[in-house]
């Protein structure tokens, strides 16, 4: 399918929603304009909708209007824009907060002196309460009306509705009783004190909230504004948007990489724990690459730029980050089908209260009080920030430890795996194989390394690369006829010479007793032939890595299955396996069937895991139902995997299912918690047993609660 038949994804800054029945009409309203997908995140104040066909931003914008939002494209600068914006409206919504808390005061603490038998006495005029709750209602209050005009309006209803209905109510009443003078109890107080502590919950909610997003934040931060480059001979600083692929430029002692490159020259070490969560610096000299944001230790470094502007690492990281954020969990499905039905059925709740109460008692204040109550109590934001909250802060982490995430859906599922099938080079190996032994029958070893580095020279393949570097950078023959035998070799005329270079199966020496003792040793073993004589036999060794034993030992405590996938001989592979503490692979898997092995691990209903290298194994990937691409240092391997892994290390695996878990129980108990709240808090409410007062402030705690639950995974650490 092509790009324009996919359609192009754009993000969009939506403000003006207020709880979960916001953001799940918002998307509903969207979904079905024609060309639009959406997914409205209530966490994060944004939308991702996937445009086609006729759609475009100014169709999103028009039609977000209409539902009662705004929608800005979020660009470069939006972020600064929207923190500048948020920073006044908070600063606002403080002062009209202070002002609400003076007006409300003398309202709540007149009822303290009002019990006893002559406690009427010590009311308030009631002209003057009034004249106090009436700008609490309508000018701090209006933020609800506002809010919830829009909803109706849009064909819709939120906690606005909730809100402005029930003060409104109780205001109403009380306005009637005094202006006629009637002997009923006024409520004046409940309706004030329900608006100031609303306000009060969505003030801390607003600073919670924030803090949840820190990690991205912080990421920005590292950035770097200006960079040393060099200019016709001179070094003149410029500013990091400026600068092009192939520009020269000096990272100075202390100083942090402009942006993505390669050492030309110098020699230092770099921090990279922004990007790998490793603390250890890295040595770097000439033909290392260097990443933007790293911190430059001792050493100067003149560098190459490969990667700017949007194609760095860190700009990478950044983006996936904030699509991860942006996504949305299959847990939270439920949350979402509640949401778009709970104001209407609290409406019919409180309703059914009222009619109750006034047959029952035959008290209108009664039954209007506890309607009031129901419709205070009852809030969908819990229900709506649960998951996105928790998504937040848990990606959040994992950006900081070298763990990207791609989509919440991927983070769900990690901690579900049943069986990790690992890739053998380059994820249990250090993927930088080396030849160890050479065995030569008629001729030297200088000539069999100049003949197969000849055959070999334009090859990627680790093996290959092992070979050529064996043979140093002497100059090579010229290769004629040459072909490609996928899975077995490689076959080409050197010197006059019609050679084969590969497997030993392709050769027909298995059964060779030097290919099987160095089989043994689990090295891999690589023939040269010509015509039917063996010419030489190369054993080509790559170690596995320090941590890849661990790393195997705490999957399988975790009760994961681990499966190694090569296409190594099986002896090779058996020796490999032990090493890692590998009970199960499979040998002699050719590139291309990896995914269909991965297929038939799945059956039975196993969740099945792929880690490899995110390039070479990508329909593998593809076929897992959770991928994890190990050392990623491209683009192409961020976009290969639902999880990357910064560092070439395959604990960070065990780590990343630890998020996951962590993330998932974080999840569970916000969910937990804004259900069991509304379970509880609406019965009670309905059954005359909570003041409007009370009713107000648990709802307007109820959002920070779950929102500080999800801060809690901020404690979270790798074990690696």
């Amino acid at each position: 399918m092509s790009e324009a038949e996919q359609g192009r994804v754009v993000e969009f800054a939506i403000g003006g929603m207020t709880c979960a029945a916001c953001s799940t009409r918002l998307e509903k309203v969207l979904n079905r304009q024609a060309g639009m997908q959406a997914n409205v995140n209530l966490a994060a104040e944004r939308a991702r909708i996937r445009l086609s066909g006729a759609a475009d931003e100014a169709a999103v914008v028009t039609a977000v209007a209409k539902a009662g939002f705004t929608a800005q494209v979020v660009d470069g600068q939006t972020r600064e824009r929207e923190k500048a914006e948020k920073l006044r409206t908070y600063q606002s919504e403080i002062k009209r907060f202070w002002i609400a808390v003076l007006l409300t005061l003398p309202l709540v603490g007149q009822m303290f002196f009002m019990f006893g038998e002559h406690g009427h006495h010590n009311e308030l005029p009631r002209w003057l309460q009034l004249a106090l709750a009436t700008p609490v209602q309508f000018w701090i209050g209006w933020r609800f009306y506002d809010g919830a005009w829009k909803a109706l309006r849009g064909g819709g209803a939120n906690m606005d509705v909730l809100v402005a209905l029930g003060t409104s109510m109780a205001w109403g009443f009380s306005t009637v009783v005094t202006v006629f003078e009637l002997p009923q109890h006024v409520y004046f107080e409940g309706g004030a004190a329900v608006i100031t502590l609303v306000l009060l919950g969505k003030l801390l909610e607003a600073r919670a909230k924030a803090r949840t997003s820190e990690a991205i934040e912080s990421l920005i931060r590292l950035q770097p504004k200006t960079a040393r480059v060099e200019r016709d001979g001179q070094w003149v600083d410029m500013a990091v948007d400026a600068l092009m692929p192939g520009d020269i430029f000096l990272v100075r002692p202390g100083e942090s990489v402009p942006v993505d490159g390669e050492v030309v020259d110098g020699e230092s070490s770099l921090n990279e724990a922004m990007l790998t969560g490793e603390s250890m610096p890295v040595g770097k000299r000439a033909g290392d690459k260097v990443f933007a944001a790293t911190a430059n230790g001792q050493g100067a470094l003149r560098c190459k730029a490969t990667g700017v502007g949007e194609h760095t690492l860190l700009a990478g990281i950044i983006r996936l980050v904030g699509e991860a954020q942006g996504s949305k969990a299959p847990v939270q499905r439920l949350a979402d089908r509640i949401s778009g039905i709970f104001v209407p059925t609290v409406c019919v709740i409180a309703l059914a209260t009222f009619m109750g109460w006034w047959v029952y008692a035959g008290d209108f204040s009664e039954a209007l009080v506890n309607a009031v109550a129901v419709l205070v109590i009852a809030c969908p934001c819990a229900l709506g920030l649960a998951t996105p909250t928790a998504i937040m802060v848990g990606t959040g982490q994992g950006a900081r430890a070298g763990i990207l995430v791609k989509n919440a859906e991927a983070l769900e599922r990690a901690e579900k795996l049943t069986v990790l099938a690992l890739d053998k080079t380059g994820t249990l190996t250090c993927g930088q194989p080396q030849v160890t032994d050479t065995e030569v029958r008629g001729l030297t070893s200088a000539e069999a390394l100049h003949l197969a580095a000849a055959l070999e020279h334009n090859s990627e393949h680790p093996l290959a690369r092992a070979i050529v570097a064996a043979h140093g950078d002497a100059v090579l023959g010229a290769v004629s006829g040459f072909k490609a035998v996928a899975g077995m070799g490689v076959e080409g005329v050197v010197d006059g010479r019609t050679l084969r270079l590969g497997s030993p199966v392709w050769l027909g020496l298995q059964d060779d007793a030097v290919v099987r003792r160095w089989q043994q040793a689990g090295k891999t073993v690589v023939a040269l032939a010509e015509g039917g004589r063996t010419l030489a036999l190369f054993a080509v060794a790559d170690a596995l890595r320090p941590t890849s034993k661990a790393a195997v030992a705490r999957l399988r405590e975790r009760g994961i299955r681990v499966v190694m996938l090569t296409g190594d001989n099986p002896v090779t592979a058996a020796a490999i396996a032990a090493e890692a503490g590998i009970d199960e692979f499979r040998a002699g898997i050719l590139p291309g069937d990896k995914a269909a092995a991965v297929g038939e691990l799945k059956a039975g209903g196993n969740l099945v895991g792929m880690v490899g290298d995110g390039i070479n194994d990508a329909p593998a990937l593809a076929a897992a139902d959770v991928s994890f691409a190990i050392g990623a240092g491209s683009d192409a391997a961020i976009e290969a995997a639902d999880l990357t892994l910064i560092r070439s290390d395959l604990l960070g695996v065990s780590d990343a299912i630890a998020l996951s878990a962590a993330t998932l129980g974080k999840i569970r108990q916000n969910l937990f918690f804004a259900f069991i709240y509304n379970v509880l808090g609406i019965p009670l409410a309905a059954l005359g047993w909570l003041n409007p007062v009370f009713a107000g402030a648990a709802m307007a705690m109820s959002s920070v609660s779950v929102v500080s639950n999800s801060l809690l995974l901020k404690r979270w650490r790798p074990r690696s």
